[in-house]
């Protein structure tokens, strides 16, 4: 967007910046120029591609069909009703099984994604929020059933449940019982899973719903002092907890200002781990986040100007100090990426690894006038925002209260407006338009076969007709037990995911006690 930074900078424009104090060196407080001191040299980021769709055995070839071109790490999309704790043959789950991810209903499921895969040598990310704790249980349940202790498991669960009700809506419960849930991942994991990331505070959702760069910063690190605050108040080691919490941003158009924006974010974490949290773990105090292109600028039109899109953006995180990445495929303003798509996303983090030289000097642009001031600038912005979050109560209160969504529904819609009335430019739709030309690509798009979800529905019967009734109605009722008594969940659920009870069962048990959170008016 034009004027996010001004046109000419000098020294003087950083004179009140302290750059020994806010600046500093790689791998050293406040973490500006990166978490580690030799950053990419040392190790590169992970090229973590996200993929999910139809049944888990369609899943698990694309996963091996990523793996098998390079990528280091899987990240997994789950379809919708598994996201909302519906199973595929649930009415409200009609026409929705398997379109937007993976379809996971038991743990023959989970059996079968991860088939072939080691899980005590490929980390996994599972992008899902309000079921987090039932997938993370089915997750470790076929771990067990493989003899894969859970101390070897490595991976991350996204399990943010605050953004749920701000930016996405694929929420259960209501937020207080909600937050119970993440600190019960967060408790479990220390104990049994310690190289498990147990949550991954999402901005990528708020950026896609409208946000602005410092409200994304702003937002996302306000719900992560929510968590941390409801983890000491059940007891948790403030150390221990955040040496385990990542972050997941999106990288969106302005090429600078997302440099910025990450730089930013840094430094600000680690003063509020530090100031705020008491944290003497420097590891505690370095924010790790995984990247992924932003989904939200892809366009129909002209859909392989989405390729440099991408590719720009990517380059953008890996400026900014990105631990982790995910290239989005040209189509999917389309369709899902197809496995050709797939592959050129992949290998657009590669070409910028291997053939730019980006990589080899730590923060390559630390220092240049129009990114230090940029970051000040966004730094600045984030704290003002979140000091107007805590005077309302703290980022719980600013959810319920609707603050938080009519500041992302406002700046959404001026940057519609700003795009319908020109101001700002996007290539192929506003401006550069080929008139008449048909929305598409070379080559077919991927389209799910409706017999998909006939035979996922067939599947998840035949898990309920093959089980010990008795075996996994008491343990249902001893995870409705434990959701009334207190105590953590994780281990009752892993036994009912053993039970071979549902996704979908284990969540109306939990939807009894909790019950449902209805969405009030913002207006």
């Amino acid at each position: 967007m034009p004027g996010s930074v001004r046109p000419f900078l000098t020294p003087d424009d950083l004179a009140g910046a302290r750059l020994e104090r806010d600046v500093g060196t790689p791998g050293a407080f406040p973490y500006t120029r990166g978490i580690q001191p030799d950053m990419y040299r040392g190790r590169p980021w992970t090229m973590r591609q996200y993929a999910g769709f139809a049944t888990a055995a369609d899943s698990n070839r694309r996963f091996q069909y990523l793996l098998a071109r390079g990528v280091t790490g899987l990240s997994v999309a789950f379809d919708l009703p598994t996201q909302i704790g519906y199973d595929s043959d649930h009415r409200l789950a009609a026409g929705e099984v398997g379109r937007v991810g993976v379809a996971i209903d038991s743990i023959e499921d989970m059996a079968v994604l991860l088939d072939g895969i080691p899980v005590d040598r490929v980390s996994t990310s599972m992008t899902i929020n309000a079921t987090a704790i039932i997938l993370l249980a089915l997750y470790a349940a076929v771990a067990r059933r493989h003899g894969t202790p859970f101390g070897a498991l490595a991976g991350t669960v996204q399990n943010d449940i605050l953004k749920e009700y701000v930016a996405r809506g694929t929420y259960i419960f209501p937020p207080r019982p909600s937050l119970r849930l993440v600190t019960d991942v967060m408790a479990f994991c220390a104990r049994e899973m310690p190289r498990w990331n147990t949550i991954s505070v999402s901005g990528y959702h708020i950026r896609e719903a409208g946000a602005t760069a410092a409200q994304e910063v702003a937002f996302t690190l306000a719900h992560a002092c929510a968590y941390l605050q409801a983890a000491a108040d059940a007891g948790l080691d403030i150390d221990e907890v955040g040496e385990r919490l990542s972050f997941f941003f999106n990288v969106h158009n302005d090429f600078l200002e997302e440099i910025a924006k990450f730089r930013a974010a840094r430094r600000l974490w680690a003063r509020l781990m530090r100031n705020r949290f008491g944290a003497t773990s420097p590891r505690a105090e370095q924010m790790r986040f995984h990247a992924q292109t932003a989904g939200s600028t892809l366009t129909a039109q002209q859909p392989d100007n989405n390729i440099v899109r991408v590719a720009l953006q990517a380059l953008a995180a890996v400026l900014g100090g990105t631990q982790s990445l995910h290239c989005n495929g040209r189509d999917e303003a389309l369709a899902l990426p197809t496995e050709e798509s797939a592959a050129i996303a992949l290998r657009t983090q590669q070409i910028i690894l291997h053939e730019t030289g980006v990589a080899n000097t730590v923060d390559p642009v630390g220092g240049a006038y129009a990114v230090e001031a940029l970051t000040d600038r966004l730094d600045r912005e984030a704290v003002a925002l979140m000091d107007t979050i805590e005077a309302r109560g703290g980022a719980l209160q600013a959810i319920e209260s609707g603050l938080v969504q009519q500041q992302i529904q406002d700046a959404a819609y001026r940057a519609q407006q700003a795009v319908d009335r020109g101001e700002t430019v996007v290539v192929g739709v506003n401006r550069f338009a080929n008139r008449g030309e048909a929305a598409g690509v070379a080559g077919e798009l991927f389209r799910l076969d409706p017999a998909v979800e006939r035979g996922q529905i067939e599947r998840v019967r035949a898990v309920r007709a093959g089980r010990s009734e008795q075996v996994w109605r008491s343990a249902l009722a001893e995870v409705e037990r434990t959701a009334r008594d207190g105590v953590n969940l994780v281990p009752p659920i892993i036994a009912a995911c053993e039970a071979r009870a549902t996704l979908g069962e284990i969540a109306d048990a939990l939807r009894r006690v909790f019950g449902e959170y209805q969405e009030t008016s913002t207006r």
